[in-house]
């Protein structure tokens, strides 16, 4: 199986999911520059952290027109794996493969420290690896990770059990608590958390690895 990495302007956390998946997971992988459009023989995509095209914008609103994402959009409409993971999850949200947007921490502060999360699986491929009511800990690293969606559509979101990561501190004051969500099939997740930082035991955990094998079969 190869899994591809999105590599945008920008982009600074491709190499930290390079190797915890082909480190320490053993898996092979591709990289994917922004411009490219091939995504034969990959299995699952991942967008990864940073700040794509200088986030001069919006987070995510200018790599969201980027060619390889209108294949990333078909991957994910067939079916395939896609996990956008920070910078990656306010992409996915700009290009309307998940719902809501990412704004500015409460408190206006950039966050970088490690958080507890609850896992709420559901349907999503990507947490089949976690039980329901799973209390784990994964590293935060943003300034623009606040979920914010209206009441009537977050009330959607939840009754379809689509709100698959829930933060226990709440640290950027999401709306219920939101760290993570999956589309209604299941194959695309976003999340603020960077699970890739919490795959090697030097790094101080590994709460992350059953994440990025979920996938991987």
């Amino acid at each position: 199986m190869t899994i591809g990495i999105v590599i945008f302007p920008g982009s600074n956390c491709d190499r930290d999911v390079h190797w915890a998946l082909q480190g320490c997971l053993g898996r092979s992988t591709r990289f994917l520059w922004h411009e490219e459009r091939d995504l034969k023989g990959l299995e699952a995509v991942v967008l990864p952290g940073g700040f794509s095209y200088g986030d001069y914008l919006r987070c995510g609103a200018i790599a969201r027109f980027a060619p390889v994402l209108e294949e990333v959009k078909t991957f994910a409409d067939r079916g395939g794996p896609v996990l956008g993971i920070c910078n990656g999850f306010q992409i996915l949200t700009e290009m309307g493969l998940l719902p809501g947007v990412l704004t500015r921490n409460a408190g206006l502060h950039f966050l970088c420290e490690s958080t507890p999360l609850e896992v709420q699986p559901g349907r999503c491929q990507w947490l089949a690896n976690y039980h329901d009511g799973e209390q784990i800990n994964l590293p935060i690293a943003h300034g623009e990770g606040r979920y914010q969606l209206d009441s009537e559509d977050m009330k959607r979101l939840e009754d379809n059990g689509q709100v698959v990561l829930r933060y226990r501190n709440n640290p950027n004051g999401s709306v219920a608590n939101v760290a993570g969500i999956t589309n209604i099939s299941g194959n695309v997740l976003g999340l603020m958390p960077h699970p890739e930082r919490a795959c090697d035991d030097v790094s101080g955990g590994i709460d992350g690895r059953r994440l990025l094998a979920a996938a991987l079969g």
